[in-house]
């Protein structure tokens, strides 16, 4: 918080969240929380690795559509500030990964939605088809989906 706040940024965490993914090859996302409980989030590995994803889906960003990502793992201590109006999610890269992430708004289940993970062209790695979840294997194309986070320049 302190490094943080020491760039400019100051978020206020309310919730700290865990997610043990057993298998390799495990894809979580692209999920975001609507406004109006919208959720900065700061992710980290506690243990494992992970490719770590957000592809900006702010109407009217000039970068709208594009996605950046990072390697995640205890032993690198990197961290990733996915801000509001992004989606996120994460590949894992081995067995029984722990993803921990801090976020500024309570979970919503009315506002949790997420959009297909193979329809942002990231460049996820895989060899073989990951393992998914139900609900982000059923969620929209990112062509499809009707964002609800609007750019706002600073």
């Amino acid at each position: 918080s302190r490094a943080l706040r020491a760039e400019g940024i100051d978020i206020a965490f309310v919730q700290d969240n865990a997610s043990l993914s057993a298998d390799p090859g495990t894809l979580r996302g692209l999920h975001y929380q609507a406004p109006p409980h919208a959720q900065t989030k700061l992710v980290s590995c506690a243990q494992g690795g992970i490719l770590d994803v957000v592809v900006d889906v702010r109407r009217g960003s000039p970068t709208f559509g594009q996605n950046f990502g990072v390697e995640l793992s205890f032993e690198n201590g990197l961290q990733l500030l996915v801000p509001k109006g992004c989606l996120h999610g994460f590949l894992t890269r081995v067995e029984n990964t722990v993803v921990t992430y801090k976020v500024d708004d309570f979970y919503s289940t009315e506002a949790d939605g997420a959009v297909h993970w193979a329809s942002c062209g990231i460049d996820w790695g895989l060899d073989n088809t990951p393992v998914l979840s139900e609900k982000d294997e059923a969620a929209p194309a990112l062509d499809a989906f009707d964002s609800p986070f609007v750019w706002e320049a600073a």
